[in-house]
């Protein structure tokens, strides 16, 4: 099917500006789309983009067209994706081409095809028209927080650059070969807030691929934040990709990170035998199984300033694999891990998500594919690659919270917690941690930073657990010998010092009397104004409730 845009009239479909994906087969994904179907809420089956939190309720694309095409009207902070949706026929790769006009000169044009998985970064000269072709690949996948896959048959393009058109988009069944993925959040297609900005993004290196293989194989990236070698197949993303691989393509394999947080996938037992039996069953695919070692983490020591190098035993263990079984071995781990030496601990921040040392943003994830890539080339997988360069600036920005964000008025009131499950049930740490932040309106992130170790990723509440380390929350007392137990209970006293960690840093509080503390004076409060509340006994789940409501921002 072949789409055109704007006043051009010449293809099978002619796109308006004010076409909405959703109210039709094909348009445009805006933010008033995603209020009409729960699918189109979900990152993992769109385009991997999604608006800033701080815009709820707001209109960000506003989209414009002439006869060049269709585009972003937007002068604003970073940059609003121009995303057009299609329905197919059918999941499986597609050859895609499309047509791109330049109206002024374009610094860093990008091309996204599916859930955010980058098919073209290129400067566009004034006046360029550009068209390319292609392949990606469109199948089912299992969201976060799901048990069961969605469905997907859905082309999504999306479109970066100040006044890009676009002009064409056409798809069409391709035969060649996919390059499957298997890993964790270092990997996984990432979604990105908008207005976007690449250093302030998550990214895995698996959605960058795309942009060096061109046409030469279809990727589809089935990695997940949180997994480990036996949760991947436990929770049934392995299977999506079993029952698809087909002889001749490929399959990637990368763990470590959340392995080596349990004791039975140490690298030389748990790890290595799952790792074994991935490699057997490929084969018998007739597909190439490849080992990928872990991208390293940007993790230095505090005392000496020498790096620490968390991951080297799994490293190791693949290596060893890689011999024993004749398997390529595309080393990432001591790539990324000479590229952070070569910058040292602080430069090399540039390529990580903020204040984050193990996953990658937008400029860490496209060099880190680069490695990827040229292994593929030496390991004869691809005959070549596409050459590519992009390096961030000196200083990553950052997108500036409204002020009357910042301030934080009062939004309409509406209960926080309506229909809330188990309101008998006494809280746990993990639990009290999410209560603050709905409160404090807090954004929980997609993936976990490992600063617990008996927090692994692939938990519904890794992304509160971090949110709350990033924001302040965590007791010093919650944390021994690098464990935050999760499932202990929290008393009312403890609830009420995590509820004002959270309030204090949203709103200011007036200085108390000398010798006297804020949360101290709360908690004695509430045993004389709240039935049922003890600073020393846990409080249940509907108690808590009812706090944050008084004290939600």
């Amino acid at each position: 099917m072949r789409y055109v845009f704007g006043s051009l009239t010449e293809g099978d479909v002619r796109v308006l500006a004010d076409d909405r994906y959703g109210a039709k087969p094909y348009g445009f994904l805006t933010e008033e789309c995603r209020e009409w179907d729960r699918r189109l809420r979900l990152p993992e089956i769109n385009s991997g983009f999604e608006p800033v939190y701080w815009s709820q309720g707001q209109t960000l694309t506003k989209i414009e067209e002439d006869e060049n095409g269709c585009f972003v009207d937007w002068d604003g902070e970073g940059a609003i994706p121009l995303t057009f949706a299609a329905d197919l026929e059918r999941e499986g790769n597609y050859r895609v081409t499309v047509e791109l006009w330049a109206e002024e000169a374009v610094e860093e044009a990008m091309l996204f095809l599916g859930r955010r998985r980058l098919a073209l970064l290129r400067d566009l000269p004034k006046g360029t028209r550009l068209q390319e072709q292609f392949v990606t690949n469109i199948c089912p996948i299992i969201p976060r927080g799901q048990e069961d896959a969605e469905e997907d048959t859905t082309l999504d393009v999306t479109v970066i650059g100040k006044g890009l058109r676009l002009g064409m988009v056409d798809a069409a069944p391709w035969e060649g070969k996919t390059l499957y993925i298997a890993g964790d959040s270092t990997v996984t297609d990432q979604s990105a807030e908008y207005p976007y900005l690449p250093g302030s993004s998550y990214c895995g290196w698996g959605q960058m691929l795309s942009a060096y293989l061109g046409c030469r194989m279809a990727v589809s990236n089935h990695a997940h934040s949180g997994l480990t070698t036996e949760s991947f197949r436990s929770e049934g993303h392995y299977q999506i990709l079993l029952d698809r691989i087909l002889p001749g393509d490929v399959c990637l394999f990368q763990f470590g990170h959340n392995d080596q947080k349990l004791d039975f996938l140490k690298a030389e037992e748990g790890y290595r035998e799952n790792l074994l039996r991935y490699i057997r069953e490929i084969r018998e695919k007739g597909a190439c199984p490849v080992l990928v070692t872990p991208l390293a983490r940007n993790s230095w020591r505090g005392d000496d300033g020498s790096y620490n190098d968390l991951l080297e035993p799994y490293e190791t263990a693949c290596q060893k694999i890689a011999k024993e079984t004749g398997v390529p071995l595309l080393n990432l781990h001591q790539m990324s891990k000479a590229f952070i030496l070569e910058h040292g601990c602080e430069d090399a921040k540039r390529f990580f998500y903020p204040s984050d040392y193990t996953h990658s943003n937008d400029y860490g994830a496209y060099r880190f594919a680069e490695f990827i890539a040229k292994e593929l080339v030496r390991c004869g997988i691809v005959e070549d690659v596409q050459a590519g360069e992009w390096n961030p600036p000196a200083k990553l920005p950052r997108l500036s919270v409204p002020a009357e964000f910042a301030g934080m008025k009062n939004p309409a009131e509406q209960p926080l917690f309506e229909n809330l499950e188990r309101p008998g049930d006494l809280l746990t740490r993990a639990e009290a941690l999410e209560f603050v932040i709905a409160a404090m309106r807090f954004f929980p992130t997609n993936v976990y930073n490992d600063m617990f170790t008996d927090v692994i990723g692939h938990e519904t509440y890794a992304g509160s657990v971090e949110c709350a380390w990033q924001n302040g929350l965590i007791l010093p007392e919650m944390v021994r010998d690098q464990k935050i137990f999760p499932q202990e209970l929290v008393t009312g006293g403890e609830f009420i010092r995590i509820l004002l960690n959270g309030y204090k840093s949203r709103k200011p509080l007036p200085q108390p009397k000398e010798g006297q503390d804020w949360a101290d004076i709360l908690a004695d409060a509430f045993c004389v104004l709240q039935e049922g509340f003890s600073k020393e006994e846990p409080l249940t789940r509907a108690l808590a409730a009812d706090i944050c409501q008084q004290f939600r921002i």
